[in-house]
């Protein structure tokens, strides 16, 4: 066993929820500037291996997850209600993995990320995984309610504006776009990232019902 390992063997279990929440959000984080700097890049080789990079997140972040679900099976103190845990380790992980998809996606239709509207999704994904690492960071104690209260207002902004992004992006694409399958390919990717808003939205209201019922 590692010292690591030993660590958390002897970690009361309230403790290690809090440590591997703060990991994925702190990975889902990671992944949003990964995808941020994956759609600045010009070359596609380097592009694929920012994939790969973002792949491996959301792969350590699938065993977070896991982990998460098998403590809650396993004991029966938890930091807050057992079914908030579930939605808040589903919620996050929901995030990583549209932060994924709009990253294969990319790939996958070899498109050039030097759009407007990706690159300004991309922006607001970041920003997004940057205000819900903030609401997760301060669920351990609850002492910076308004810092974690602000994070989650701006959460909500970022995804209207990402509804604005997509409506404006869509608009454009239909009258400056004459190939159908750059057009099918360009809507796609537009949607996915759209959906990794959504996704932090949703984190951020599961936070929120958190801190309404125990702060």
């Amino acid at each position: 066993m590692g010292i690591n390992n030993i660590g958390r063997f002897f970690m009361p279990k309230n403790q290690l929820f809090y440590e591997l929440f703060e990991d994925v959000a702190e990975k889902v984080h990671e992944m949003g500037g990964k995808l941020k700097e994956m759609v600045s890049e010009a070359d596609q080789d380097k592009r694929r291996a920012i994939l790969a990079q973002i792949e491996d997140l959301e792969h350590k972040n699938d065993d977070n997850t896991h982990k998460v679900f098998t403590e809650l099976g396993r004991n029966f103190i938890t930091p807050f209600d057992r079914e908030d845990i579930h939605y808040l380790a589903t919620a996050l992980d929901d995030i990583a993995d549209y932060i994924f998809a709009s990253a294969k996606k990319i790939n996958f239709y070899s498109v050039n990320p030097n759009d407007t509207g990706i690159q300004k999704m991309a922006d607001l994904i970041l920003q997004g995984t940057i205000e819900i690492k903030k609401a997760v960071m301060g669920l351990r104690d609850m002492k910076n309610l308004r810092e974690m209260t602000e994070a989650m207002v701006k959460v909500n902004s970022i995804e209207n504006q990402a509804d604005d992004v997509f409506d404006m992006s869509i608009e454009m694409l239909f009258q400056q776009e004459n190939d159908f399958k750059e057009v099918i390919k360009k809507r796609e990717i537009y949607q996915v990232m759209e959906i990794a808003t959504d996704k932090c939205e949703d984190a951020a209201n599961v936070i929120e019902s958190i801190i309404i019922k125990y702060a």
